[in-house]
């Protein structure tokens, strides 16, 4: 059964707990990678997902059910990153890591090993090009195969919506760029 139908079932059923436990547990190694990868910060990572796996505990009850969940998570942790970007964030300083939530992402974090460092460098060398929204972007779409409109409901965020037709077109754009950069940098070997 996949993360998904998992969470989804415990939604059906009532069992909020269980279902925001799956849903980090699941989901928490891909959503952690692609903090990390935005961020550029393993600390920032951290606290991001924190930020996520505690606002996803506490906002599950709230979960509508308009996108899949997994659009929604991915929403929470570009909205848990982009928090942890700000300077209000730095202003305010860390959240305590207590919780259930915490205690979740905490074992997440430290089960989530870097799988290949050298790949990770190199890939890190071209992310430092894109802005948060470019890598967001080829994130959601590349390496967690979701549709446009799911993708464009993550970038949406909480401001102005994006259409789908907008993101398909800023990601041909990108596509191309980040090919000819590749070509520049003799990476395409």
């Amino acid at each position: 059964m996949s993360v998904e139908a998992r969470v989804q079932e415990l939604l059906a059923t009532g069992d909020l707990r269980g279902a925001a436990t799956s849903a980090i547990q699941g989901f928490g190694p891909k959503v952690l990678g692609y903090l990390r990868s935005i961020l550029r910060d393993d600390n920032d990572a951290a606290d991001a997902f924190s930020n996520f796996a505690e606002d996803l505990w506490r906002g599950i009850g709230g979960y509508r059910g308009e996108a899949s969940f997994k659009t929604w998570a991915y929403k929470l942790a570009w909205c848990a990153a982009m928090h942890v970007r700000s300077d209000t964030y730095r202003r305010l300083g860390r959240r305590l890591e207590t919780g259930e939530a915490s205690g979740l992402a905490a074992d997440v974090r430290t089960r989530s090993v870097v799988r290949d460092e050298l790949q990770r460098r190199g890939l890190d060398r071209l992310r430092a090009t894109l802005t948060p929204e470019e890598q967001t972007l080829l994130f959601l779409r590349l390496d967690q195969q979701l549709a446009w409109n799911e993708v464009a409901e993550v970038l949406s965020g909480v401001g102005e919506p994006v259409e789908p037709a907008t993101v398909r077109k800023r990601y041909e754009r990108l596509k191309a760029d980040l090919a000819k950069l590749v070509r520049e940098q003799g990476m395409s070997e």
